[in-house]
């Protein structure tokens, strides 16, 4: 069985995060490093995907730098997305060789990983939807947001899983480009305050599962 390093990053900024992941993929791609899963938390954040609509971003720019929050333009699919503290990002970079070369299986895998998660652990019914958008749904709310990039059939960014957030930061931006859905967390939805510790672990140990590997739990090293 393949194994893969998991790796949690804790609190860190998004640039630096991004250069951490930028760094593994050039390893990954070229097959000189083992496929990695990075987990982290990020200080208040919108990234805006490469089919992202600046109007999507409800409040001016400096009101944004004034609440100590930033705009990140990046490469992955998808639109404008927050990220925030309460949150499980989580960046794979994985070679898609390993895994038939097939994009949508892979992101089948990583919605599979929260549905089986929450039904599990929380009795929690999710789905995809209706497959229109990507990403893990309650009902007409989004719990987990998914963006990702192939290059040289390696991923990167990934998914954004909403445990502890503070869903008011939302109103900043039409989440994904959607104005006829909304966003909810697994605080919300156990009216509890949950565990991010427990939930970073388990998220890596699902994950794994969905995806057939075993996970190497690693300390960050600069």
């Amino acid at each position: 069985m393949l194994k893969i390093d998991v790796i949690n990053l804790g609190r860190m900024e998004y640039a630096k995060a991004l250069e951490v992941q930028q760094e593994k993929w050039e390893k990954v791609s070229k097959e000189e490093e083992r496929d990695t899963l990075f987990l982290v938390e990020h200080p208040p954040v919108l990234t805006l995907g490469v089919r992202g609509k600046k109007e999507n971003i409800l409040i001016p720019e400096d009101e944004l730098i004034k609440l100590g929050v930033s705009i990140q333009q990046v490469s992955r699919g998808g639109d404008v997305t927050y990220h925030g503290p309460g949150q499980i990002v989580g960046y794979p970079v994985m070679n898609l060789k390993h895994f038939g070369r097939d994009i949508h299986y892979y992101v089948e895998r990583i919605e599979n990983t929260f549905i089986k998660l929450l039904k599990d652990d929380y009795g929690i019914t999710a789905d995809r939807g209706d497959k229109t958008y990507t990403g893990v749904w309650v009902g007409n709310n989004k719990i987990t947001a998914i963006g990702i990039q192939v290059k040289r059939w390696t991923t990167m960014h990934g998914f954004a899983f909403n445990v502890n957030t503070n869903l008011s930061h939302f109103n900043w931006i039409v989440p994904c480009g959607l104005t006829d859905r909304g966003v909810t967390s697994l605080e919300k939805l156990t009216n509890k305050k949950q565990d991010m510790e427990k939930l970073f672990r388990r998220t890596a140990e699902v994950f794994c599962e969905s995806f057939g590997v075993t996970p190497n739990f690693m300390e960050f090293r600069e």
